[in-house]
């Protein structure tokens, strides 16, 4: 049974724009992170596996955020959740600001990373109510759309920040500028209700997670989310000593993710959700395979291919959940993203210790300086070819799966 979408009063485009600059203030968290960890790693004389700690608290607090806020989300409402990110994200950014100590920055990013988690829990569902059929897909791609855009456009700023001498901490302020204007547009607005009336109660969106193919679904979003987030956090680090700019890597990756989301509805509605993924996936694991063997322009043509492999994952895995199965409502949605994120942070320090572990096998084989940086950082991309390697399996079971899914639906209809 279905309930008004939308009501008179609710500024759906308002509230769409609101959560694009949201998503942008998560972006620009993630690219000047990027941009100043090594910066930190020097100051603070740290271990890579300290940097993927300081990491993974950014990824940790997303889906702390994310589980919680799909809990309560019909029942204090979109705008709460919005609210306590904007706390979040300001306190969070003051304190990355003004903390010199590792256990500050620990805490800073936690904070950021509830604030960000926040945003995903409170916009995607408000995008899957307020939209309908294939606009709605259209619609959560060029939310995401942001995300990469703000990466790119947040990583031109912190190199060029870098240049002009505005390094480390100082880079920080610029996440206050699109908190500050998501604020603004959220302030009074009216959120719309849950399309279908089963998914706005808890019974119902747990009914929903408790079938195979839900599960599948979450297996399926924590490979897909350490494909696209392990290698681009620390490629720049790696790539750097390959004869490649690593902020033009990132900005180049994250600008063609950004394109490719604002004609994700169209290759949604072609493709289908499953033949979009697969696709995907191949493509991501040939463009982290480039990487892992590349170096100088080479590196170019490998980021290209990985930015095109990657960028439909995120928002089609979270659309397929909405879609595919509906009654999980904002909780499922918020469940997905979060196991996104909490592989991605289980991850980081493993990746982390796969690059120190490397280094020291590159060392002992008598690799030095940038030689060394080079050979025990493709080892570890390398390694991580694994992750879109098995999606390529899942998503041609998944393909199949709701082919055949289609296919008995249509003979029992006929």
């Amino acid at each position: 049974m279905e309930s008004s979408s939308t009501t008179s009063n609710v500024n759906a485009n308002r509230l769409f724009y609101a959560s694009c600059f949201a998503l942008i203030t998560t972006a620009f968290s993630f690219a000047i992170a990027a941009g100043i960890l090594d910066q930190l790693k020097t100051e603070l004389e740290l271990t890579a596996s300290q940097a993927g700690l300081i990491t993974s608290m950014w990824f940790a607090g997303f889906p702390i955020a994310m589980v919680i806020g799909g809990l309560i989300y019909h029942k204090v409402g979109g705008k709460i959740i919005m609210q306590f990110a904007f706390f979040a994200h300001t306190i969070g950014i003051l304190l990355l600001i003004f903390s010199g100590s590792y256990v500050g920055l620990l805490v800073a990013n936690l904070l950021i990373g509830l604030g960000n988690g926040c945003t995903e829990a409170a916009c995607n569902p408000m995008i899957a109510d307020a939209y309908k059929g294939t606009r709605m897909s259209k619609m959560l791609n060029r939310f995401h759309m942001w995300f990469p855009g703000g990466i790119a456009v947040g990583s031109l700023l912190s190199g060029f920040m870098t240049n002009f001498g505005i390094i480390g901490q100082s880079q920080v302020w610029l996440l206050l500028i699109p908190a500050v204007i998501y604020a603004y547009l959220f302030y009074g607005q009216t959120w719309p209700k849950a399309k279908i009336e089963e998914a706005a109660t808890l019974s119902g969106n747990l009914k929903g997670m408790l079938t195979p193919l839900f599960a599948f679904i979450a297996i399926c979003m924590a490979l897909t989310a350490i494909s696209e987030f392990g290698p681009n956090q620390w490629v720049g680090l790696i790539l750097s000593k390959s004869g490649a700019e690593p902020t033009l890597i990132l900005a180049l990756t994250a600008g063609l993710m950004a394109v490719a989301r604002f004609f994700g509805g169209d290759m949604v509605k072609r493709f289908d959700q499953t033949g979009v993924l697969l696709g995907s996936a191949i493509l991501a694991t040939i463009g982290i395979y480039l990487f892992s063997t590349q170096t100088g322009a080479m590196a170019y043509v490998a980021a290209i291919i990985f930015a095109l492999g990657i960028a439909y994952f995120w928002p089609n895995m979270i659309g397929l959940a909405a879609t595919k199965t509906p009654r999980t409502g904002a909780l499922g949605m918020s469940l997905i993203g979060a196991i996104g994120m909490f592989s991605t942070s289980i991850f980081q320090p493993i990746i982390g210790g796969w690059i120190d572990a490397d280094r020291a096998a590159a060392s002992a084989q008598g690799f030095t300086g940038d030689e060394l940086e080079l050979v025990s950082g493709q080892e570890t991309l390398g390694t991580m070819v694994i992750f879109p390697a098995i999606l390529i399996v899942l998503f041609t079971i998944l393909y199949f799966w709701m082919k055949n899914k289609k296919s008995e639906v249509e003979v029992a209809t006929a």
